[in-house]
């Protein structure tokens, strides 16, 4: 079963599984936030310099299986599976959205 997810998380899944690391800028606002392994990156930029990092480092797949929203906040539960020591994990992706754009994003097992 397919979850029903904002548009906006959709496009980063989608991005996050190999579609066009441009179109971050369609889901996220233009001065987001992305906190991953403790690391910070701020502004379109950066985030597309993370997202073009980890796929060089690994092929990977992120398959959202849980959702749970309490009002701009949106907690996702992925199954990440690929060729990174521990594979397969499941990470929670904590969204904060505003105007139907990822204002803040942590990940985290």
């Amino acid at each position: 079963m397919k979850l029903q997810l904002p548009e906006a998380v959709n496009t980063y899944f989608a991005i996050s599984n190999g579609d066009d690391p441009a179109r971050l800028a369609t889901c996220f606002h233009a001065d987001a936030t992305v906190i991953d392994e403790k690391r910070t990156h701020q502004g379109i930029d950066a985030i597309v310099a993370w997202q073009q990092e980890a796929r060089q480092a690994f092929s990977y797949r992120v398959e959202p299986v849980e959702a749970s929203q309490r009002d701009d906040a949106l907690t996702v539960t992925a199954r990440v599976a690929g060729d990174f020591p521990g594979s397969p994990v499941l990470l929670k992706h904590l969204f904060a959205l505003m105007d139907g754009q990822i204002r803040s994003l942590e990940i985290a097992p």
